[in-house]
């Protein structure tokens, strides 16, 4: 659950409904970003607050390194501060964000050459929720549990980059297709072939082993 927003010496403007055709979660998170534009710290915990899992838990399936994902969602954050002053609300608050963090991804893993395998049991750590489920499993369905999330994120790591973060922000994230294209920087008939292709190659590579 996100935190509340009630905090000294900052009172966002209460958001309108979805039914007013504003969406009530980006308008606390403008308000937050423009506290944070004024220099605003407690405002800027509190965006840290709502979207780190979000990025952790991205970063970790992007790099199939759950290790490096607190320290990547960091320099994210990093970078939000920094730009804040400049920002402006031409889209979605999480499209700015996971926009900064595609940059921050694709050149980590520019940097490594390749992709590094971690145990499941560090990728496990940043889905707390996933843990949460599966405490009521027995421990031979937890175990194959586990073993089938593992098989499904080495696939979702071999995709090439484009693919996987449009896999990522929409099986994990649930963003819509115009958010995706934005974060990726192109057209939303792009993102749909994206998602075609890696769906495709998905059902190849894991038709063997499920």
């Amino acid at each position: 659950m996100r935190a509340a927003l009630s905090m000294p010496g900052f009172t966002p403007e209460h958001p309108r409904s979805s039914a007013d055709g504003v969406d009530a979660e980006d308008a606390i998170d403008v308000a937050l970003m423009r506290a944070t534009a004024q220099g605003d710290e407690q405002a800027f915990r509190q965006l840290i607050q709502r979207h780190q899992q979000s990025v952790v838990g991205t970063v970790a399936r992007m790099l199939n390194d759950a290790t490096e994902a607190e320290d990547i969602a960091q320099m994210v954050f990093v970078k939000i501060w920094q730009t804040a002053p400049k920002w402006t609300h031409d889209a979605k608050f999480t499209t700015y964000l996971f926009t900064i963090m595609r940059n921050m991804v694709f050149n980590e893993s520019r940097r490594r050459g390749r992709k590094k395998e971690v145990s499941y049991d560090a990728q496990e750590a940043t889905h707390p929720a996933l843990n949460r489920a599966d405490e009521a499993l027995q421990p031979a369905e937890r175990l194959e549990k586990s073993e089938r999330h593992r098989t499904i994120d080495r696939a979702i790591a071999a995709l090439p980059e484009q693919q996987r973060l449009a896999v990522v922000l929409r099986t994990f994230e649930s963003l819509d297709y115009e958010e995706i294209a934005s974060a990726l920087g192109t057209s939303v008939s792009s993102v749909k072939s994206l998602l075609f292709r890696a769906r495709a190659n998905l059902r190849e590579s894991l038709a063997e082993e499920l």
